[in-house]
């Protein structure tokens, strides 16, 4: 079977639409809009092309059939900073015959092994790593929240067969905003009542100071997560501008210690409620009837009882402010508001279990488990494993 670079235009249509047709009877299934692929894939909208680089191709049948599809991407700032460069596979779909599998994941891993890499991770984003990241492995039984995957079944299994090992995994949970455990209010209100301690909500009018806000709270964090790669003022403003359409000021929320950002979550709406009948491919009546629709904080959804649930992308404390009680604040303090303009779900999505703490943060919430996401490794020889594994060690240890 052919694997053909999507370098074509007619090859491109088959890479975005191959999934509208593999999932075209399940209905919990909810496709990435082709236009945020296309922008994904394009050096002029996504910057991590200045320094990094992508390739996607497409397999079809012996008849002409579109039956699996991969992208290939290496971004040099993050690959370098493991003890081997590694890179990312992602946005795979295949029919269930794994030698369709293997032609796609072989093509990728040479693309990856010419320029030097010698790992390589699936399925993952190129991008942050706040969408389109992992491989689901439970959770099948429910829609994806928006920005987050959702595959078939056996692609684990494909993965496996193939040679690559779980990394580590990401768990998600449903949580009804309307019964937060009265322990997390308690501990929210007297970490309020705090001397020299304020939250805030983003002013969209400025939101550079916002932006840089983030962006210090994030760096500080995040920093000692094996995937980080610290932001640049450059690249948190792209990401405010990325995300500012969608924003509701009301689900991201700010704490501050004596004036200095200390922490703050960061949730969007779950759009996936309003994209679900689009299947990925809205008509311009639908985009521009949601442009109109999306006013005055996606007002004319809430009414309808539409747009009811949220997805808290992330939730952070910097170190020096953590056991204060602000991870609980934050938790809960945006959370009536939230309610009162009617979405009373939020998925807290996309916690690895590298991060304990957060993990006991979604403990406390009792919040029901939804999805749990995989990140599996593929090391390209015996002694990239064997490198790999010899540094985690020395790190583990230090």
């Amino acid at each position: 079977m052919p694997v053909v670079s999507a370098t074509k235009p007619v090859h491109r249509s088959a890479f975005l639409a191959l999934p509208r047709a593999l999932y075209a009877d399940d209905p919990h299934w909810v496709g990435p809009l082709d236009l945020e692929l296309k922008a994904l894939f394009d050096p002029r909208k996504n910057p991590h092309f200045a320094e990094g680089e992508a390739h996607w191709w497409v397999a079809y049948s012996s008849r002409g059939q579109p039956v699996g599809r991969i992208a290939a991407f290496v971004y040099w700032p993050k690959a370098r900073r493991y003890p081997i460069p590694i890179g990312g596979l992602g946005f795979f779909e295949c029919v269930e015959d794994y030698a369709v599998a293997e032609e796609l994941l072989s093509t990728a891993q040479a693309w990856l092994a010419e320029r030097g890499l010698q790992a390589m991770e699936a399925f993952v984003n190129f991008g942050e790593n706040d969408r389109f990241w992992g491989v689901l492995i439970e959770g099948f039984d429910q829609p994806p929240a928006y920005g987050m995957p959702y595959n078939k079944p056996y692609y684990a299994d494909f993965l496996a067969r193939y040679g690559f090992e779980l990394y580590f995994r990401q768990e998600s949970r449903e949580l009804d905003l309307r019964q937060i455990p009265e322990r997390i209010v308690r501990i929210a209100q007297r970490a309020a009542q705090k001397e020299g301690v304020t939250f805030a909500y983003p002013d969209l009018r400025h939101l550079r100071k916002y932006a840089l806000d983030f962006m210090t709270i994030y760096n500080d964090a995040w920093q000692y997560h094996e995937h980080f790669v610290p932001l640049s003022e450059e690249r948190v403003q792209r990401l405010v501008e990325s995300l500012r359409p969608v924003l509701i000021e009301e689900m991201i929320y700010f704490a501050y210690v004596e004036g200095e950002p200390a922490g703050v979550i960061l949730a969007l709406p779950d759009l996936n409620q309003i994209f679900r009948p689009w299947r990925g491919k809205p008509s311009l009546f639908q985009l521009l009837a949601f442009l109109w629709r999306k006013r005055r904080k996606y007002a004319w959804y809430r009414r309808r009882g539409i747009l009811t649930r949220a997805r808290v992308m992330l939730m952070g404390v910097r170190p020096k402010y953590q056991r204060r009680g602000l991870e609980s604040a934050l938790a809960y303090l945006p959370v009536p508001p939230v309610v009162q303009m009617g979405i009373t779900h939020a998925e807290l999505s996309w916690v690895g279990d590298f991060n304990p703490a957060m993990l006991a943060v979604l403990e406390a919430t009792q919040a029901r488990k939804s999805h749990i996401h995989a990140t599996f490794r593929y090391y390209f020889t015996p002694q990239a494993r064997e490198r790999a594994r010899t540094a985690s060690a020395i790190i583990s240890r230090a």
